[in-house]
């Protein structure tokens, strides 16, 4: 079955609706994903939503960094919560790169659901008066009571509204409000996008609670009616929420509204088949921005976390024009997805040789000045430029810069005597070698790669030594490293002045 225009409804428009109760995790942006994707490739929309009904949970923050993962993954809303609506949250959430008008393209807000109540209260009022839904008074230790007994007599507790202990709630004492199953026996059926034809036995659902105590709704009535009033035509979310589905589909029927399409996504496992927790390394998206990953490569590496682009297509490595035109809700599958480090680290690393040297460059500006590198000259951003072009080839992240490079940048430690021996090489041949090799660089007119290597190469013929044998005690001497991006052009980075200390210092340490 395709997914795409419904009743009523002229575009595909899919929304997140994240909860503000702590950091995204990856499998709740990987579902925000899909979700943009597929609004992408249907020429839709997507939008950001706030279920911040539950208050007891609320993260002060959450917000400001929900929305801020989606501006560096660069993904761009059509929809969702604006300046004046975040300063109404429960704490401050007012965030810079927030919209001017959350409705903007038409969407209608807000887009924060404790800012909506009285919508939420018209339409359980609605199902009260046409018999969908009844006020209970229970309190939460007659319920713990109920639930007790059913476990004694080895029951699953399901509420009931027989189960009622009093039946005359009055509107204007607490209570909660909830769904009456309607009908009690039969099947409740409809159809995912991935998991296909799904049906629920009614007589295995329990009356759910929609408005509660403090007169907030539930997930359950507030998303029905917000999916609804704003548009929803492809509702895509976790595997936890399926069981959820029916008592939806029932709020949709009861309402009589059209319902969106139901695509419930597969969990995101570590490589050891468990759930992705701390232990698996990074769990949310700027961990892994500190970790170096670009954003061209997360959405690449999350976008194939459970979908492929098809049979016959073997493509791994996608730009996002690309996943926009490829991906194809019909192509999520239903098995739980590995988050493989490994395949994070060489997509990262192949989006990283993509880059231009000027782009790497600028992304490479903060995160060397966060080592320590002061960047503050001309000279040094040169010196920076110049070996991007060395490095890029040997990088899995970001990060992977910093021990590249900073000797380039830093004073080194003295090397040892050891570390200045070459192979096969007494003190007295490595001693000879390294002082000739500083008269050579000395003299050379042009400090530049080609002609560094045309003369170490000469002189390796004349000390009748292999190339690596010399190349190997003046790159220790020089960078004091045993792994550096090539020789030449890394010494011509270095520059020839502090190439010469460097190599006077080495001759001093096998000179004592």
């Amino acid at each position: 079955m395709a997914y795409g225009v419904t009743d009523g409804q002229p575009m595909v428009r899919t929304r997140f609706a994240p909860s503000p109760t702590g950091e995204l995790h990856i499998g709740s942006v990987r579902t925000a994903l899909f979700s943009w994707l597929a609004a992408k490739h249907a020429g839709g929309q997507f939008y950001i939503r706030l279920e911040d009904t539950d208050q007891e949970r609320y993260v002060a923050g959450s917000t400001r960094r929900i929305l801020e993962t989606f501006d560096w993954l660069g993904i761009r809303l059509d929809g969702g919560p604006d300046h004046a609506t975040l300063r109404r949250m429960k704490t401050d959430e007012d965030y810079p790169g927030a919209l001017e008008d959350g409705s903007y393209q038409g969407i209608p807000g807000p887009f924060i659901q404790s800012q909506r109540l009285p919508v939420y209260q018209q339409w359980a009022g609605w199902l009260i008066e046409h018999g969908y839904a009844y006020r209970a008074s229970e309190t939460a230790e007659e319920i713990e009571h109920m639930r007790a007994e059913a476990m004694a007599r080895k029951e699953t507790f399901r509420f009931r509204e027989e189960m009622r202990l009093r039946t005359d709630v009055r509107p204007d004492e607490p209570h909660v409000v909830r769904m009456r199953i309607v009908p009690r026996q039969g099947v409740t059926r409809f159809h995912d996008l991935v998991k296909g034809d799904v049906a629920f036995e009614n007589a295995n659902l329990d009356d759910q609670v929609l408005i509660k105590a403090d007169g907030f709704p539930t997930y359950h009535l507030a998303v029905v009616v917000d999916d609804h009033l704003q548009g929803v035509s492809l509702a895509l979310r976790g595997d936890d929420w399926l069981s959820s589905a029916p008592k939806h589909v029932l709020l949709f029927q009861y309402f009589g509204w059209d319902m969106p399409q139901l695509a419930h996504v597969p969990n995101v496992l570590g490589d050891d088949s468990r759930k992705l927790s701390k232990r698996h390394g990074a769990t949310s998206v700027f961990e892994l921005r500190d970790q170096g990953y670009l954003p061209e490569a997360v959405i690449n590496f999350l976008s194939l976390l459970g979908w492929a682009p098809g049979e016959g297509d073997e493509q791994n490595v996608f730009t996002i024009p690309e996943l926009i035109s490829k991906f194809d809700v019909n192509h999520i599958g239903s098995s739980p997805a590995v988050f493989s480090p490994t395949k994070l680290d060489w997509l990262n690393g192949v989006h990283i040789r993509r880059l231009s040297e000027d782009d790497l460059t600028q992304r490479l500006i903060p995160i060397v000045r966060e080592a320590g590198i002061a960047l503050d000259t001309a000279e040094q951003l040169d010196k920076l430029r110049r070996a991007v072009p060395l490095i890029q080839e040997r990088m899995k992240t970001l990060l992977d810069a910093v021990p590249l490079i900073d000797f380039m940048f830093f004073d080194i430690a003295v090397p040892t005597r050891e570390a200045l021996t070459g192979q096969k090489m007494d003190e007295a041949e490595s001693l000879e070698a390294l002082r000739q090799t500083r008269d050579l660089l000395a003299q050379l007119p042009e400090f530049e790669n080609a002609p560094m290597e045309q003369a170490m190469r000469a002189l390796a013929d004349r000390l009748h030594l292999k190339p690596r044998q010399l190349f190997t005690i003046v790159r220790n001497a020089v960078t004091g490293k045993d792994v550096t991006p090539p020789l030449f052009g890394t010494l011509s980075v270095i520059g020839r002045a502090a190439t010469l200390q460097r190599l006077d210092r080495a001759v001093g340490v096998l000179e004592r």
